[in-house]
């Protein structure tokens, strides 16, 4: 066994659960630890078989309930020690600790073994993730990538084997530049070097990594204002549809989880 589900995604909180047969570990907790225990009991699934809590970053549509859950379940969470700095006051006391990665060096819990690399985001040292399963002989691999500003060389290269993958689609830039909903400060930010993929560029990462071998293609991190499902499944739909790819199109939502997934 090696899946995947986004138990939600979006600007309000965010949370993507990767397990094996023997390990269970959560990709951030945004929102609040109700929510997330709810997530966890719609897909049938113990939250007390988890091993640990990873955090990607500091901002708290991605930490909001990680000190909670990690006190009402004692797990110990993994972060880099920039993020945890950066966020320890509001995660408070945590019961088995902080357990330390580096950007750039894998590690393992359980048999997963882990590989988090630099994203392009306004956080103090924010971490997107591939996971894969060790001794797997289908050498299946898991590309977690939201919150990244621009299609860097290093994203394209660590995405380039994943058989399943997470990948931000946040805004429609037309949208975002004429919905008049938010200030120009915000919208700057969001389409900066540090903010947001758009549905275009998500489906240039995508037109770069596709290959024969791609089951799933997950778009998350949605804009509630700025985006649509229609809107991002096009651009997403037209670079498969372009290689004759029959990987499976999915659309992580903030109100519900999306199916297990075999990566």
């Amino acid at each position: 066994m090696f899946q995947v589900a986004m138990l939600y995604s979006g600007s309000k909180g965010n949370a993507c659960l990767v397990r094996t047969a023997s390990t269970k570990v959560v990709v951030d907790i945004g929102f609040s630890g109700k929510r997330f225990l709810q997530a966890m009991d719609d897909l049938s699934l113990d939250a007390g078989k988890l091993r640990a809590i990873l955090v990607s970053h500091e901002h708290s549509d991605h930490i909001a309930a990680v000190g909670i859950v990690a006190r009402k379940l004692k797990l110990p969470v993994y972060l880099t020690e920039k993020t945890y700095q950066a966020c320890k006051l509001r995660l408070g006391k945590l019961p088995l600790g902080v357990r330390s990665f580096v950007s750039g060096e894998s590690f393992s819990i359980g048999d997963l073994a882990i590989d988090p690399f630099a994203s392009s985001h306004d956080a103090v040292d924010p971490c997107n993730f591939v996971f894969s399963k060790k001794l797997d002989k289908k050498k299946r691999k898991l590309g977690l990538a939201t919150d990244n500003g621009y299609i860097s060389n290093l994203l394209i290269n660590k995405l380039q084997a994943c058989t399943t993958l997470i990948l931000e689609s946040n805004h429609d830039v037309e949208t975002l530049l004429t919905s008049g909903k938010y200030p120009w400060e915000l919208v700057q930010r969001i389409k900066s070097r540090v903010g947001h993929l758009s549905n275009e560029e998500s489906a240039g990462v995508l037109l770069k990594v596709v290959h024969s071998g791609l089951k799933n293609v997950v778009l998350a991190h949605l804009s509630a204002e700025n985006n649509s499902p229609k809107m991002a499944r096009e651009q997403a739909s037209k670079v498969l549809k372009i290689f004759k790819n029959n990987a499976n199109l999915f659309l992580a939502k903030q109100e519900r989880a999306t199916e297990l997934l075999d990566v």
